[in-house]
């Protein structure tokens, strides 16, 4: 098996071995990926992350031997916290963006090798913070109010099928974002979330950084957000917004309806 890892800002994943099929999702700076096939010009990868698998173009692969790709992927590994942050590769003394949300695997002041290249990074990190050392509800409710306020750094990105970043973002892909600031792997579909977690009966006793799924009118979940608190939730429709919650659904002030049916309610962590 062949691996890679992202040197780009932001990598499409699609469908399909072609241009013109649908992007699924995103690989961003620092991200690992392993490759399991290859036809033509494309590799289909399986993302270390989420585990999830698409198509990217060879001319977007930067391939790494065994031994760098288990190096990198042991190593500590904070995660961008600013907007966009250029990484500067010393050897070529060329810039790259890393979007929020970029892994930085094994970066120790400042610095970080792949492929014994040095690149620079002089930006906000969040380093990890196990979820199983929370011992108190004082520290629970400190990590869900990081958690809140990391899902309003993306208040107003435009929704993008596939997306993961603050420039064009998905409803499961923000969900997932923002765990991931907090070092919480969660998987990368709508469905798929709906599986992890702990249900929470009523809106009344949730939480916030609970998530919350809703359904269409044949019952297949299609939605997802975050609680803010039980009566507001942030969630990706058409962009990232927050709106009120109540047992029924999302209820949108501006159409002066309830746009998303309440389906589910899960504790992550």
């Amino acid at each position: 098996m062949e691996f890679g890892i992202c040197l780009q800002g932001v990598i499409p994943v699609r469908a399909e071995p072609s241009h013109r099929s649908e992007m699924v999702t995103q690989v961003l700076f620092g991200e690992l990926y392993r490759i399991t096939e290859k036809n033509g010009v494309w590799n289909r990868v399986q993302l270390v992350f989420d585990e999830y698998e698409g198509w990217i173009h060879h001319l977007q692969t930067h391939p790494l031997d065994e031994a760098e790709f288990l190096r990198l992927n042991h190593s500590a590994t904070p995660v961008s916290l600013d907007l966009v942050q250029l990484v500067i590769r010393e050897s070529r003394n060329d810039m790259l963006p890393a979007p929020l949300g970029s892994s930085l695997p094994g970066l120790i002041n400042g610095q970080l090798t792949i492929n014994g290249a040095t690149f620079l990074y002089d930006g906000a990190v969040s380093t990890n913070t196990p979820v199983g050392t929370l011992k108190s509800g004082a520290e629970r409710d400190a990590f869900c109010l990081r958690l809140t306020q990391d899902a309003i750094l993306y208040h107003n990105a435009p929704y993008l099928w596939g997306g993961r970043t603050p420039l064009g973002i998905d409803c499961s892909g923000f969900v997932q974002m923002v765990f991931k600031l907090q070092h919480i792997h969660i998987l990368r579909d709508t469905t798929l979330q709906a599986s992890q977690g702990v249900v929470i009966g009523l809106l009344f006793e949730a939480l916030p950084a609970d998530l919350v799924f809703f359904d269409d009118e044949e019952g297949n979940i299609n939605h997802v957000g975050m609680l803010l608190n039980r009566n507001t939730v942030i969630h990706c429709s058409g962009q990232v917004r927050i709106d009120p919650i109540d047992q029924e659904g999302i209820f949108n002030t501006e159409l002066m309806k309830y746009t998303h049916k309440l389906r589910l309610i899960k504790r992550i962590f």
